[in-house]
């Protein structure tokens, strides 16, 4: 039987949190087939997984090649990562869309206040041009949910974007724009404009369109493009349904029910002590009914009060563990 979902977004503290993991941990072990099977193939006994530090993380390159989704369970919607044409992009079945809509405006209220009362903008073109991306999925709610007449995207419309910041700006309306980080640098570049309040909410990629920068760098750029004295971050991606955040200095805080572990990179089933940097292993328990336990590509480091920075990528995509499954 699946855990209730409820218990996902009381937990209040570490044991609290242990305990709905493993309650997670053990539905998927038990239904989810993949994720089975790979808990088989690592010789793993399910009996002595007795904390969430024990659980197995699937690599997070199974979601390219695999269905991965609880057994008896139906896809009611299918998030996809963005991606070159002939590549492999991943797939989150996700059986109950209301779970995400549940992690994504807890957490968003949790970090920013009441949507309604925000201006919500967005500057997500290579998003906006594809079908099934979970981010739009989200900033379409939140436009819908916001009280605030000026919500809604803006595409290529950099003026636009411009006479609409300038009038939230001189009305004192809290504002929220989130932009890829190749569309943000373009309106910088342009427009530049003085809005100290405004949460210019990074979701990171350059898609191709402008070489890669270092963070430093980068935001840089953007705050003096925005008149900004820091630059949020959103950390999320299409095998997640929930979303870390970064109020400043490239820091990313979790909600209570996602957590971030580092694992050893010359050895996958080690996790390392804080402060030394590893591959990212993510807990998102709200993945009820795919696989909450994830083994990323990212490499980062963990603080000592749980938050996180990302550090990089792995220069090899394939993740030590996918070849205990062949096709």
């Amino acid at each position: 039987m699946a855990p209730e979902v409820n218990a996902i977004f009381e937990i209040q503290n570490e044991q609290s949190f242990n305990e709905v993991a493993l309650s997670v941990f053990r539905f998927q072990a038990e239904n989810t087939a993949i994720y089975r099977q790979y808990i088989q193939l690592l010789g793993k006994n399910i009996q002595d997984v007795r904390g969430y530090a024990d659980i197995p993380f699937l690599p997070i390159e199974f979601f390219k090649t695999q269905t991965i989704l609880a057994d008896n369970y139906a896809s009611k919607i299918t998030f996809q990562s963005s991606g070159t044409t002939g590549m492999t992009t991943s797939k989150h079945l996700v059986a109950d869309p209301a779970i995400y809509e549940t992690s994504y405006n807890k957490a968003f209220q949790s970090f920013y206040g009441n949507v309604k009362d925000i201006a919500v903008l967005a500057l997500l073109p290579s998003y906006q041009e594809r079908s099934g991306s979970s981010l739009i999925y989200m900033v379409d709610d939140l436009i819908a949910q916001s009280d605030v007449t000026e919500s809604g995207y803006f595409l290529y419309d950099h003026q636009a974007l411009f006479n609409t910041l300038s009038s939230l700006r001189d009305r004192n309306i809290k504002t929220i724009l989130f932009g890829v980080t190749y569309a943000l640098l373009d309106f910088a570049e342009h427009f530049a404009i003085s809005f100290p309040d405004l949460i210019v909410m990074e979701t990171g990629g350059m898609k191709g369109r402008r070489k890669e920068m270092i963070r430093p760098e980068l935001h840089a750029l953007l705050r003096a493009g925005f008149g900004v004295e820091h630059v949020h971050s959103e950390y999320g991606m299409t095998e997640l349904l929930s979303q870390a955040y970064s109020q400043r200095d490239g820091i990313f805080t979790t909600p209570p029910w996602m957590k971030v572990l580092i694992r050893d990179t010359n050895d996958p089933l080690t996790l390392i002590e804080q402060h030394r940097t590893g591959a990212i292993n993510i807990i998102d328990l709200a993945n009820m009914y795919s696989c909450s336990f994830i083994a990323t590509q990212d490499l980062g480091k963990i603080h000592a009060d749980g938050q996180f920075e990302i550090l990089g990528r792995f220069d090899h995509s394939d993740i030590r563990g996918c070849n205990l499954l062949v096709q």
